[in-house]
């Protein structure tokens, strides 16, 4: 049903990873507002809450107040000046997260007339490793996926072929005791 038109391949890409390592009995914290990813998750069956829309970058309060098995966060970092900080600040030991990935041929998301519609950051896969991992996360699985369009370039060739997305499923590294 979420198969053949975008955004919905990312969507059903997205959901398809994250049943296979988050059961519906788990309760979720989704950061950002209500969108329609969130709103398939609940009609897959998921408890689902969605942050406030409060900035991230400056109050991670909700985070740290949820009580949510999981948190999830579907291109969301990418806004974010501080990512490091909220990712410290989910208390969850559970996370899944997807970011775009940065393009050599593709300059940074920036929206012309929405002031908070930006990427601050674009990653390769191994800077977002590296900031899960420095922020107390352990990956356990990745995957990487394209996002073909039907124009006709240069460009919209390269997106059939190089990756575009890159999810995770992390998990909280738990401080030793020594």
């Amino acid at each position: 049903m979420y198969e053949h038109t975008y955004p919905n391949k990312r969507f059903k890409l997205t959901l398809e990873f994250l049943k296979k390592h988050v059961d519906t009995s788990e309760s979720i914290l989704d950061l950002g507002v209500e969108n329609p990813l969130s709103k398939i998750l609940l009609s897959e069956g998921y408890d689902v809450q969605n942050t406030s829309g409060i900035d991230l970058d400056i109050d991670t309060s909700e985070l740290a107040q949820s009580d949510a098995n999981v948190v999830t966060a579907f291109e969301i970092f990418e806004h974010l000046l501080s990512p490091f900080t909220v990712l410290k600040a989910i208390s969850s030991n559970k996370l899944v997260a997807s970011v775009p990935l940065k393009l050599w041929f593709a300059s940074a998301y920036r929206s012309k007339t929405d002031m908070r519609d930006r990427h601050f950051h674009e990653f390769e896969d191994w800077q977002f490793d590296w900031l899960l991992e420095k922020s107390g996360w352990k990956i356990v699985d990745r995957q990487k996926w394209t996002n073909p369009t039907k124009k006709i370039g240069l460009r919209p060739i390269l997106r059939w072929f190089i990756p575009r997305y890159y999810v995770v499923y992390a998990e909280r590294i738990q401080a030793s005791n020594s």
